[in-house]
């Protein structure tokens, strides 16, 4: 009998995926442990591989539809000796298949309602982009890995290391491809030990390479957390400028969905509050891509933290030669008279949800992508809140000692005479984050608290 091919469960709690790419076609011979298809997730891109072998009868799901409920027949294996005409004795596919949305592209009918785009920093001409460059669109998982192939052809010193980078392609494709361009002495799989690993790459760092080491969350660099602050942050300062480190530290930080308090954790605080280290929190596609170059050949360690729910999301990435973002400039995203807001990473996503709805209301946001945290520009900040008068702060972690306090002090400090109303600020609630999906929902920042936050600074 034909062998059903199911829609895999990427995690324990993952529910639906998109079905992004088949690899093989129907008709080819499969072997156990072929990969056949690739299975898209707001956090991953991961491989499907056959556990039978034989050909590939039927496709049952077309690549490219999204929400595939989880153990939906995707495909039918034939075995030996089976042809086409067994087909049909294949168990009928399960009612939830039907859940599964069918690929745009093979949409006859009447298209049905969108939901709403996530919003995209797009709302105000780029300064770093040149009127007229030609855009192309790309995940921030390829702008990520477009940036490393780039700067990894351009200077030989220039090298991958983490957990799973190589062979695996990397735990969220980032780095897919980038082993086979570029072998394996330039892309390195390392055990599972940070502390280890972290401090192999700040030794090459200081004879002169230049690491670009990965951390499958920021969660795990806490163990690599000495090597970091004590060795790669302080060196320079210590050996009076003698031995540098150029080192680039990135990986998903913050929450994610569903997993909990000990891989959820916002660590922008954390490192932007230590000198010697540059940190770096983009949003958008672009950024992505411009940032982690300039990361990449700064002479100083730079703490790229990216974010895990942001990695499927598609931007306008500009296709020039070498394009490059400077570290230490926030971007004005969009233009407004009476209130600033101010954030970074995926507390820009509640940021412009938020100024869409003020706007509603007749509430003019100027909303400000912070970009870098460390060095923080502090200059259009202030210069937007002299025009304002009002400031929010919106960031996933945690308000006590957070970057959003420090953003505050800085106003108070070089803006005060022109504040209308006190800065408020909208963060993560101030507890370990909970698995449940209810609960992780009220733990992070919202849209609507950026509305209110903002709607009470103006006194409406």
């Amino acid at each position: 009998m034909p062998i059903q091919v199911l829609m895999p469960a990427l995690s324990p709690t993952m529910e639906k995926g998109n079905l992004a790419k088949w690899l093989k076609k129907e008709g080819e011979t499969i072997k156990s442990g072929d990969v056949i298809a690739e299975i898209e997730t707001d956090k991953a891109t991961m491989e499907v591989e056959a556990t039978d072998e034989g050909t590939l009868g039927k496709i049952l799901v077309p690549e490219g539809t999204a929400d595939v409920a989880v153990n939906t027949p995707i495909a039918t294996i034939l075995a030996d000796g089976e042809s086409a005409a067994d087909l049909a004795k294949a168990p009928a596919p399960a009612a939830k298949a039907a859940e599964s949305a069918p690929p745009a592209a093979a949409k006859a009918e009447a298209p049905a309602p969108k939901a709403a785009p996530a919003p995209q920093a797009v709302a105000e001409p780029d300064p770093e982009v040149p009127a007229g460059t030609e855009m192309v669109r790309q995940t921030i998982r390829e702008a990520l890995r477009d940036a490393m192939a780039e700067e990894m052809r351009r200077d030989p010193d220039v090298f991958v290391m983490g957990e799973e980078v190589a062979e695996y392609q990397g735990a969220y494709k980032v780095t897919q491809g980038l082993l086979q361009e570029f072998g394996a002495k330039r892309v390195i799989d390392t055990p599972i030990t940070e502390h280890g690993f972290a401090g192999v790459g700040v030794g090459a760092a200081m004879t002169g390479l230049k690491p670009i080491v990965e951390f499958m969350t920021f969660n795990f660099a806490m163990q690599a957390i000495d090597q970091i602050i004590n060795s790669a942050a302080k060196t320079l300062y210590m050996s009076g400028g003698q031995m540098g480190c150029s080192i680039v530290f990135r990986g998903p930080n913050g929450a994610a969905a569903r997993v909990a308090a000990q891989h959820s954790q916002d660590y922008s605080a954390w490192y932007s509050n230590v000198p010697g280290l540059k940190v770096v929190a983009p949003f958008s596609a672009a950024d992505y891509k411009g940032l982690l170059k300039a990361a990449i050949r700064d002479p100083n360690p730079v703490i790229f933290l990216e974010n895990e729910v942001l990695y499927g999301h598609t931007g306008e990435v500009p296709k020039l030669d070498d394009f490059i973002v400077p570290i230490g400039k926030a971007r004005i995203v969009r233009s407004g008279s009476h209130v600033t807001i101010i954030s970074w990473s995926n507390g820009m996503t509640y940021a412009l949800k938020a100024a869409d709805e003020l706007a509603k209301e007749g509430i003019e946001a100027e909303v400000i992508d912070l970009r870098t945290l460390r060095p923080m520009d502090t200059e259009t900040i202030v210069n937007s809140v002299k025009k304002t008068g009002r400031a929010v702060t919106v960031e996933e972690g945690w308000a006590q000692s957070g970057v959003g306090a420090e953003i505050a002090a800085r106003i108070m400090e070089n803006a005060f005479d022109y504040l209308d109303a006190p800065v408020a600020r909208v963060s993560g609630k101030d507890v370990p984050m909970p698995y449940a999906a209810n609960l992780e929902k009220l733990a992070l920042p919202s849209a609507a608290e950026v509305v209110e936050a903002a709607k009470a600074v103006c006194y409406r």
